[in-house]
């Protein structure tokens, strides 16, 4: 009995795209890496799913989208996707269901969209093995590694050390202040971002708060010394700065 041509099919656009695959030609500035956009995927993969007659078919399992604050205490929407896409070959309507999630931040209303970008690039490459192509062969050159960094815990732990300062922040005068604060602990703020997520959020809810304070934006009930006080997490990334 022939296999389904569902997977004829994909196995086919594996096989084209084993070789070239696609490359991360872009760059993420903010956060220093190499990616794949969106376009770069569907561009390479559209003619190729034409040619083999396989269809990739998006609906939306579950959604879930929460408000978040920048460290300018600007609003972002955050919406998390979990996304079914299913393969159906148009010679005899075999198909095969794949999963991913997808994940956005924005300030207007384009959230679902990009969380949908990003679940469909996250299905297809993982779907169909897609490699990032050119990649030098692994005995081509040698490395000496520098020694391993790694930015100790404070003496008085994460938690005391998160604790102290968000009380610094909460005196802070000047949103300079606030800036100097996080200057001087910025790689403290990355290493705690590594070792205790929450902690970093934590203290990013908190850098928002006491700025958006300082701004004249809080309700005139809400009192400064809540700043103080330890605030549960909220997925915000402010505390990089």
């Amino acid at each position: 009995m022939a296999a389904p041509s569902v997977y004829a099919a994909i196995n086919a656009i594996t096989a084209e795209l084993a070789g070239a695959g696609i490359p991360k030609t872009r760059f993420n500035e903010v956060d220093d890496y190499k990616y794949r956009s969106i376009d770069d995927v569907q561009n390479r993969l559209a003619p190729l799913l034409a040619k083999h007659r396989l269809c990739v078919l998006p609906r939306v399992l579950k959604r879930h989208v929460i408000e978040r604050q920048d460290a300018d205490g600007q609003l972002l929407i955050g919406v998390t996707l979990r996304v079914a896409f299913a393969l159906v070959s148009a010679d005899d309507g075999s198909s095969h269901l794949v999963e991913a999630y997808g994940e956005a931040l924005d300030t207007s209303d384009k959230g679902t969209a990009k969380a949908m970008s990003a679940a469909y690039k996250s299905a297809m490459i993982q779907a169909f093995c897609i490699p990032v192509g050119d990649l030098e062969d692994a005995d081509a050159s040698s490395h000496t590694l520098a020694a391993k960094t790694h930015m100790p815990e404070p003496v008085q732990g994460w938690e005391q050390w998160a604790r102290d300062i968000q009380d610094i922040v909460a005196v802070c005068e000047s949103e300079q202040a606030i800036d100097t604060v996080q200057d001087r602990n910025r790689e403290l703020l990355k290493a705690i971002s590594r070792e205790r997520s929450e902690l970093y959020n934590e203290l990013g809810q908190c850098l928002s708060e006491r700025r958006l304070l300082l701004r004249g934006r809080t309700t005139p009930h809400r009192k400064p010394k809540k700043v103080k006080a330890r605030i549960s997490a909220t997925g915000t990334e402010a505390a990089h700065g």
